[in-house]
């Protein structure tokens, strides 16, 4: 019994030092993204709108479409609302 203990829990921890270098090496690809946007913010450039852009590009056509499409009436409904409203007073 000791000795499937003894294999258990050498896998456990070859599983847990692997999960460590990974979240390692997770921490350091942030670091390299957070260096990059500083980089592009120095050079003037809107980090919101790259970031914005970078999420958009994660969307398939479809989505990004469906999103904008969305986004445009719901805008449209607020500014009628905004002149119904104006009008009202």
């Amino acid at each position: 019994m000791s000795d499937s203990v003894a294999i258990s829990g050498n896998r456990i921890l070859s599983f847990v030092e692997r999960v460590e270098q990974i979240d390692d090496e997770i921490k350091a690809l942030n670091e390299g993204k957070k260096e990059v946007l500083a980089e592009a913010k120095g050079e003037g450039f809107d980090v919101k709108v790259l970031k914005e852009i970078l999420r958009l590009r994660k969307l398939d056509k479809d989505e990004r479409d469906e999103q904008e499409s969305l986004l445009d009436l719901y805008l449209r409904a607020m500014e009628t609302a905004g002149r119904a409203e104006a009008k009202a007073a």
